[in-house]
């Protein structure tokens, strides 16, 4: 009884004076109080538990995901390190780095004769970032990146040049519910499941050459300048529809692997584009949460979905010949992934209209293009996080038009010394490309690869 009148008192005495901890006494007839005094026992200091947690919660430096499994390097950090001020606990700032490392050797055969071998061994950053987000209240935040990415590539060793990546305002649940929430600005539109997932997240850091097509297709590296609504039902039903600016002729390849760019593409009419995704989790208890490839063996989710794209109009000349270019151009897309503990499959479907066949004829051959990739991966919990993983890539750049057929396949694994914030990787990379791809005949390509990773 005694424990209770005084666990009740106690609270009381926390509560009026506001503390988050009170050192107590007891004098002979039983009677409790804050001080010390003569005839008084210390019957000890009482913490306020709950005042303590939204201390915490308010305020202060968080970097390490507590809820992350045990790594041999330890617990998974957050996407950047978080700082919420004392004053102002619905404010805050994250800021952290990417890091890519690879080393590689590349050996590309040519089917004819004339055409010279050639072995390339190089060493370069395949990302190099700075990340840094900002919470202005309950519902918005911007969120940005500046990169340099593949620097130090290739034999003359770029230095590349430094660039914004993501740019936008987010505005999360502004009517209180998970189904509307808006992006502006440079936000990725989901034109691929992998192209959509953070590089950092993803099993192989070059993504399937199919996918990255699709990035340039409809809009400048999926985020040109746009105005996005997204949301999700309960987490069974995902969505997103936007508008913005279209892709730049400068990126889109024709099917033989010439750039706008060297074309020389020249724009009159450009419409924006439009479109959205739809994305369904149909079993109970295996809803996505969270868009990764990389699950570290925990929880499952089984998740399809499909998307629309579209750039209406898309009007110029190419090149000296000043060929009339007149595109309705639009881009299908379909997904399916999956995972259970340590194993993760996904696969997507491409389909591309509109194709330009070569840029480098008077009258221009427009047509369709159909690829798709499939990826699994299994991670080992129980023998330090090593992941052996498979990728197969098959993409006809050109249907109907022999030689324009590409396939690739992968295989490796990676270790995860600390989830994605510490984590190394060696994969072996074979490429067959038709006849038509390139200006040396069909080849093939041999790739090795040793990558590294730091995030934080």
């Amino acid at each position: 009884m005694n424990k209770i009148v005084l666990s009740t008192i106690t609270a009381i005495t926390l509560g009026s004076v506001g503390a988050n901890a009170i050192e107590l006494y007891q004098d002979e007839k039983g009677q409790v109080f804050t001080s010390p005094a003569e005839g008084r026992t210390a019957l000890g200091k009482y913490e306020n538990v709950e005042t303590e947690k939204k201390a915490k919660k308010s305020n202060g430096i968080t970097i390490i995901n507590q809820d992350s499994p045990d790594f041999p390097l330890g617990k998974e950090t957050h996407i950047n390190m978080k700082f919420v001020p004392e004053d102002a606990p619905d404010m805050w700032f994250k800021a952290g780095v990417r890091i890519q490392g690879t080393l590689e050797s590349k050996d590309t055969d040519y089917n004819d004769a004339s055409e010279t071998d050639t072995t390339i061994n190089d060493a370069y950053l395949r990302r190099v970032r700075l990340e840094v987000a900002a919470g202005f209240g309950e519902h918005s935040s911007f969120v940005m990146d500046i990169r340099n990415d593949k620097s130090n590539y290739g034999i003359d060793n770029d230095e590349g040049a430094f660039n914004v990546g993501d740019a936008y305002v987010k505005i999360k649940k502004p009517f209180n519910t998970s189904l509307v929430n808006f992006k502006l600005y440079r936000a990725k539109i989901d034109v691929s499941r992998t192209e959509t997932v953070k590089s950092a997240r993803v099993v192989a850091y070059d993504r399937p050459y199919v996918a990255d097509a699709a990035a340039q297709y409809i809009s400048f590296n999926r985020r040109g300048a746009n105005v996005q609504m997204y949301g999700d039902w309960d987490k069974k039903i995902h969505y997103q529809i936007a508008a913005g600016s279209a892709s730049s002729p400068d990126k889109v390849k024709d099917a033989t692997g010439t750039s706008g760019e060297k074309a020389n593409i020249d724009i009159t009419d450009q419409s924006l584009f439009y479109g959205g995704k739809l994305k369904l989790s149909p079993f109970d208890g295996w809803e996505e949460k969270e868009l990764t490839e990389t699950y570290m063996g925990v929880g499952k989710h089984f998740t399809v979905g499909a998307a629309y794209w579209a750039i209406p109009t898309m009007e110029g000349t190419v090149g000296t010949n000043t060929a009339v270019l007149n595109l309705n151009r639009s881009l299908i897309n379909a997904e399916i992934s999956g995972h259970y503990k340590g194993f993760m499959a996904q696969a997507e479907y491409f389909k591309f209209n509109d194709v330009v066949e070569d840029y480098n004829t008077p009258t221009l051959n427009l047509g369709t293009s159909t690829g798709w990739y499939a990826t699994s991966e299994y991670v080992f919990t129980d023998f330090y996080y090593v992941a052996p993983f498979v990728r197969y890539e098959s993409w006809d750049r050109f249907e109907g038009v022999d030689g324009y057929d590409s396939t690739s396949a992968m295989a490796g694994v990676n270790w995860y010394l600390r989830g994605n914030s510490i984590k190394v990787g060696m994969y072996y990379q074979k490429d067959e490309n038709g006849e038509k791809i390139g200006d040396d005949g069909a080849y093939d390509e041999n790739i090795f690869r040793v990558t590294s990773q730091w995030f934080f």
